[in-house]
């Protein structure tokens, strides 16, 4: 597959944080851990990963902008372009040696996702896309599964319980999906199952309470392999509300019309 510049400078960026990640990772017990919320961690090989990340973006497009997992906004000056980055999605999974996690990196431009990256280190998984040249895994073209019947379909989600008022709703969506599927995966990646719906693995996915990092790489590859991808309420306001369903055309239908009908 031909990739642009801008791709390979991002792929550059993810493969070279993926190493840091990897080296941390044989060392993950004498990780340096702090808490930053319930159920939300960061570690110093998450911030490495990022400084890399950062590093070489910066050095590659000067003027660009950053929003980032730990470092926050960072305007530029070009005006047009951003850079959206997770280090590592996946903390939690990494901590304790599970490795279900990747490095996310998408690119912006006037508000448009153009250009996407997630990378599994361990797995040594490169899943790229650009805006109208398709979706990759390494150098295989992916589609998304084309399962039709709820039945069939296996479907992710990244339910927590936390305390917090969305918790009941969660759950009931999770009761009112379950019994209707062929069953429910739960990663702790949402980069990762986005990616995984984007090569056909998994046949839906629905989160909310995300970040725009956690949601910008994969959205991008879930439309270049064909997929639908949305907000909750079924429009395109995915990344903006920070929450996501994602899906081929008729999977995406029945799991939309089920999430409606809850309260």
């Amino acid at each position: 597959m031909a990739r642009s510049a801008l791709l390979n400078i991002m792929v550059q960026a993810a493969s070279k944080a993926g190493r840091s990640l990897i080296r941390d990772y044989g060392e993950v017990e004498n990780l340096q851990v702090s808490r930053k919320g319930p159920a939300d961690f960061v570690s110093n090989a998450d911030k490495r990963a990022e400084k890399i990340i950062f590093s070489e973006l910066k050095r590659a497009r000067p003027t660009y902008s950053f929003l980032m997992e730990e470092g926050g906004e960072i305007k530029g000056t070009d005006g047009q372009h951003r850079w959206i980055i997770d280090p590592l999605d996946g903390t939690t999974n990494f901590l304790h040696a599970i490795p279900l996690f990747a490095v996310a990196i998408a690119l912006e431009r006037n508000g448009e996702i153009v250009a996407s990256v997630i990378y599994n280190p361990i797995m040594d998984e490169l899943y790229t896309a650009e805006k109208g040249a398709g979706a990759w895994l390494n150098n295989k073209r992916l589609r998304v599964a084309s399962r039709r019947k709820m039945a069939d379909a296996i479907i992710a989600t990244g339910i927590k319980v936390t305390g917090t008022s969305n918790d009941i709703l969660a759950l009931r969506q999770l009761a009112a999906i379950s019994p209707i599927c062929a069953g429910i995966r739960r990663t702790g990646s949402a980069s990762t199952d986005l990616a995984w719906l984007a090569a056909g693995r998994l046949d839906g996915y629905w989160e909310a309470k995300l970040g725009a990092w956690d949601i910008a790489p994969g959205s991008l590859l879930v439309k270049e392999a064909g997929g639908f991808i949305s907000d909750l309420s079924g429009t395109n306001r995915a990344i903006e509300k920070g929450e996501v369903l994602a899906a081929n055309e008729y999977i995406h239908a029945s799991l939309l019309k089920t999430l409606k009908s809850i309260t």
